[in-house]
This record gives C-alpha cells, sequence and structure tokens, in this order.
C-alpha cells in the first residue's frame, strides 16, 4: 500500500473484517493488522485438518445465523457471495437430547415446531407460537438495542417513539421483562422439562447461565433467529469466510498484513498523558520496532487486557483491573469413519445437537464450572457439519464438532471426584484428555458403537485456546463476562460511550465491546457505518 492508510485496524476477528470491508466501501483506505502467520486471518473464525488427512473442521466458531441475519451481512453478504462465500444449511437447525434418550427437535417451520411443542406438553406449542409472534412484534425495539449504538439520536428517537407507541409504563414493562433469567421463562411458560431443556443450554452461547438476568430474553431472540434463518455452516469452512473479505478488502484497495504483531498504539500525549483526554493516536508499532502512521485513526478489535495492558499501557488502568471475564470454553473434533448412528431416531440432520438432562442439568453445570470445577455432567454442543457440508470428509465418512460452554478457567477439582486436578489449576494434557473421555463416554451412550467409528479426536481445553488466540482469556470466547453489569450501556467499562476510548481518534471494537460477542459483527459494523 503505497503511503499511509487512513485507518489502521488491530487483529482481524469478524468485527475487524467487517469494518474493514464497510470503510473500504466507503472509499477509505484500511490497512489490516493481524500477528498470526502463515496468511491466516479470522480471529475465532479458523479451518484446518486438525485430526486425519481429508477431514476439515472449523477449530472454534462455526454456526453463522448471527451473521446471516445481522445488519454487516445485508451490507456486505453480495459483494461476498460474488467473492466466493456460500453457506449451508438444514431445516433442523437445533435440538435436545437427554440421558433416557427423550429428545426433541426444532425446525425451520413454525407450524411444525408448534405441533412438536404441544405434543410433548398441551399448550407448550401454542405459547412458543405466541412467544415468536411477541419477538417479532418487538422486533425493531429488540434488535435496535441489541445492535444499535446506544449513546446515539437513532436510538434516543426510538426509545421516545417507542414510548409514545407503548406509554412510558408500556416501554419500561418490555425492558424490565427483558430481564428475565432463563430459568424464570422457562418454568412460567412451558410445561415440558423436555421443551425446557431445549432453550436451557442456549443462553451460556450467549455467556449466561440460566439464572443470569436477560438470559431469558436471550432465549426468546435465539428461538426467533433459529426458526428464521436455521443454523447455517460455511460452505468449506469458515476459512471461505474469511477469504472473502480478504478479496473484498483488497478489491477496495485496502491490504491485510499477517504476520504483523503490534507491540503499542503511538500516541501523541502532550504533557496530560494517556488519560489526559487530549491524547490522539497516530499509528503503531510492530514487535520488529517498525512504525506504521495512520492519517486519522486506529481502530483496535482486542479485549481491554490487550488494548490497555499491553497496546496502550496506563490506559483506563482501573476500569481494565475491575473488567472480568467469563468461563472457559472446551472444544472437542472427531473424525468418524461413518455418521453417528444416533440411538435416538430423528437426530441425524439436526445441526446443533445439546445433550443435557435439561434445566436443572444445565444449571448444575454452569454452576459447578463457575465454582472452578469440571462439570460431572457438562453440558455439550455436538455440530454435525458434515450433515450440512458433505465436503468436509471423504464419502461416507462424517466430522463431529463438539462445544462445551462449561469450563473452568482455573480448575480447583472435578465435582465428580473421578478426575485427579493440578493443584496449581493449571490445564494440563492428562487434564484435559482425562476430560474429553468423560465427554466421550456420553457420547458412546448414545451412539452406537462410537468408539468403534472413531478415526481420531482432537481436544482445546481453555488454555489451548487462550494459546491460539490471546483475546480468548482463560478460554472464554465472548470477550468477558457478559452479566448485564459489563453489556449494553455498561460495556466494556461503566463510563464507556460507543466506542470511543481514552485516546482520540482510538477507538475499541470486539466481542468486549457493544453490542458483544457472536458472529454478527455487530461492533465492526456500527463503528464502521460511523466512520465512513
Amino acid at each position: 500500500m503505497p503511503g499511509n492508510p487512513d485507518y489502521i485496524i488491530v487483529g482481524s476477528g469478524i468485527n475487524a473484517l467487517v469494518c474493514a470491508a464497510l470503510l473500504g466501501k466507503a472509499g477509505r483506505r484500511v490497512l489490516v493488522l493481524e500477528r498470526e502467520r502463515e496468511g491466516e486471518i479470522g480471529g475465532c473464525m479458523k479451518t484446518a485438518e486438525i485430526t486425519a488427512p481429508g477431514f476439515v473442521h472449523d477449530v472454534m466458531a462455526t454456526t453463522f445465523v448471527l451473521f446471516v441475519t445481522s445488519p454487516a451481512y445485508a451490507a456486505l453478504g453480495k459483494d461476498l457471495a460474488r467473492h466466493g462465500l456460500e453457506f449451508a444449511g438444514t431445516d433442523t437447525p437445533t435440538g435436545v437430547l437427554r440421558p433416557d434418550g427423550s429428545s426433541l427437535t426444532f425446525r425451520t417451520d413454525r407450524a411444525a415446531n408448534i405441533a412438536a411443542f404441544n405434543a410433548a406438553a398441551a399448550g407448550d406449542g401454542d405459547t412458543h407460537g405466541a412467544q415468536v409472534s411477541a419477538t417479532e412484534a418487538d422486533a425493531g425495539l429488540l434488535f435496535g438495542l441489541l445492535g444499535g449504538g446506544l449513546w446515539t439520536r437513532q436510538t434516543l428517537t426510538l426509545l421516545a417513539r417507542e414510548a409514545l407507541k407503548r406509554g412510558p409504563r408500556g416501554l419500561a414493562a418490555v425492558l424490565g421483562g427483558a430481564m428475565t433469567p432463563m430459568r424464570s421463562w422457562l418454568e412460567s411458560s412451558y410445561r415440558s422439562e423436555l421443551t425446557r431443556a431445549l432453550w436451557a443450554p442456549w443462553g451460556l452461547h450467549a455467556g449466561l447461565g440460566p439464572e443470569a438476568a436477560f438470559s431469558g430474553q436471550m432465549g426468546r431472540i435465539i428461538a426467533f433467529a433459529l426458526e428464521a434463518a436455521g443454523a447455517p455452516i460455511v460452505k468449506g469452512g469458515a476459512a471461505n469466510l474469511t477469504a472473502a473479505f480478504r478479496r473484498l478488502i483488497e478489491e477496495q484497495g485496502g491490504e491485510i498484513r499477517t504476520g504483523a504483531d503490534v507491540a503499542e498504539i503511538r500516541v501523541t500525549t502532550g504533557a496530560g498523558g494517556v488519560n489526559s483526554g487530549t491524547a490522539r493516536a497516530r499509528g503503531v508499532m510492530l514487535a520488529g520496532g517498525r512504525e506504521l502512521r495512520a492519517e486519522i485513526g486506529v481502530i483496535a478489535s482486542v479485549t481491554p487486557d490487550q488494548l490497555y495492558g499491553r497496546l496502550l499501557p496506563g490506559g483506563a488502568e482501573r476500569e481494565r483491573a475491575e473488567y472480568r471475564y467469563g468461563k472457559g470454553n472446551f472444544q472437542l473434533h472427531y473424525a468418524l469413519n461413518t455418521p453417528p448412528k444416533w440411538r435416538t431416531e430423528g437426530l441425524g440432520g439436526v445441526a446443533l445437537l445439546h445433550l443435557t438432562p435439561g434445566l436443572d442439568g444445565v444449571s448444575k453445570a454452569s454452576n459447578e464450572a463457575e465454582r472452578g470445577l469440571l462439570p460431572a455432567v457438562p453440558t455439550i454442543c455436538v455440530g454435525q457439519p458434515t450433515a450440512l457440508d458433505p465436503s468436509r470428509a471423504p464419502e461416507g465418512q462424517a466430522t463431529l464438532w463438539l462445544q462445551l460452554p462449561e469450563a473452568p478457567r482455573q480448575v480447583k477439582g472435578d465435582a465428580a471426584g473421578e478426575i485427579d486436578t493440578p493443584a496449581d489449576g493449571t490445564w494440563t494434557e492428562a487434564l484435559r484428555e482425562a476430560y474429553a473421555d468423560r465427554v466421550q463416554a456420553i457420547l458412546e451412550s448414545h451412539i452406537e458403537g462410537f468408539g468403534d467409528s472413531v478415526i481420531a479426536r482432537k481436544a482445546y481445553s481453555p488454555a489451548d485456546l487462550e494459546a491460539m488466540n490471546v483475546n480468548l482469556v482463560g478460554g472464554d470466547p465472548y470477550g468477558g463476562a457478559c452479566t448485564i453489569d459489563q453489556f449494553f450501556l455498561w460495556r466494556p467499562f461503566k463510563g464507556s460511550v460507543n466506542h470511543e476510548t481514552v485516546v482520540r481518534n482510538l477507538w475499541h471494537i470486539g466481542a468486549s465491546t457493544h453490542p458483544g460477542p457472536g458472529l454478527g459483527g455487530g461492533s465492526g459494523y456500527l463503528l464502521g457505518r460511523r466512520l465512513a
């Protein structure tokens, strides 16, 4: 790239790529810097043959329902498709399987879902239909707050309009209802334990346990999104999405450099220091000592630890010290010589299947992980990518993608009292494989001949995930705890305003900023649209 770029973006996750593409579309010159080498970009969007030759796995993130329903995709989808992006899906995005073999699946067909829920318990289907319709009716308000810039005239206008339409108390009632925990929502709405079990794990994918405020609203929104758009994956692997972004950004005159580890954000501070309000970002310095200048500013798609602990030492020290990270994740991948033969019929085409005893089981496992224990019966999310995209494995064979969203960052013990844990709480290879054995035993109880079908497996502990991506602090893929005190107006910090930082012309995006984690590219979209 001749001359200095208008913007330098640190990191190449979904938010960074969305922001870069929007700025490029508006004629801005953008340089994206990624510390990983060998041309790899994408943050948690990583695809590789990690088990056996010919078996393609999304190592971390895999499901793109939040992206295909996002404003970012509406703005960039056609361009990305032109550069090779394709999705694969199924009409059965999710389901639940309990230890006794009972199951319930959820389809992209509201009438079918109403019938299935009513069969589980009279009235549950009618409740589902009414609640999804209510989410549709409130979509403008809900998605305006979830995905819009909060400290903006647009959001103020939205709230004023809703208050006029509903009345102040009516608006307050809607916002108060959004604070309902998952447990309260499920127990007050559904009679069937099976229906409750279907939705109970989904709050975990938003970084929230079933007793957390707002988890019930996230459950309702996820139900609406899954029914509307399914649980699509990228054909050939998530890396094909990042490749499409790269081609689009380069077509617009932007540049992406890998192996470019940013060591410092360079600022002009004057006499007041970094936190004075007068400091201004002028560029970055790479680990090798090379300085790169930006004509307008710098955008950091990182966690607060990375931004204020490493890249901008001394910035927002108190706020960074108070910022909390959530539970870790545990990933497990399988290469199989045959598609899984579920002992319970009708599960082979489910995109994301949760194995759990139910609402109480999710609550118990989540609580154990939060207290530093390996859950005795973990909540297991089983993705079946080859059911959606057979190209990911040799013909007649299969892959499984497993995510366990309740893993302790530091291990204090085993809730089942079966696995020895290190005194210092670190995840060792032996601990990782012993926990993977626990998970595999659960799979073997549900899948006929599973052990004999395994060609290879690959496990990643929370420590392994952090080693792959420094922004996954303690294996937390959500950029920090998503409890209400660190969300909406208060993400990442209590005094945060949109994506501003303590330094002028330095902006902060990513999972640690509003509107939070996920593959929707929300913060990148909001800032890219604002700066374009």
